[in-house]
């Protein structure tokens, strides 16, 4: 399995994870910290998905050029 997805689906899940820590709790103190922390948690998500994007398009097969010269 290549590296690329792996990273992409954890991404998505960190991401995901962020969302719903920020806009579902609600409370002062830990309460409040843990919603800063979904904010952490969701950009970091942001960012290993990009990565996940990146490592996959680099490490693509490509097709090894054909040279036809019969014109």
């Amino acid at each position: 399995m290549k590296t690329g997805t792996p990273l992409m689906i954890v991404g998505g899940n960190m991401f995901i994870l962020g969302l719903i820590l920020y806009y579902f709790v609600v409370g002062e103190g830990v309460l409040e910290f843990i919603k800063n922390m979904g904010t952490f948690v969701g950009l970091s998500g942001m960012g290993v998905t990009l990565a996940g994007i990146l490592v996959y398009l680099i490490n693509r097969n490509e097709q090894p050029i054909k040279k036809n010269y019969d014109i």
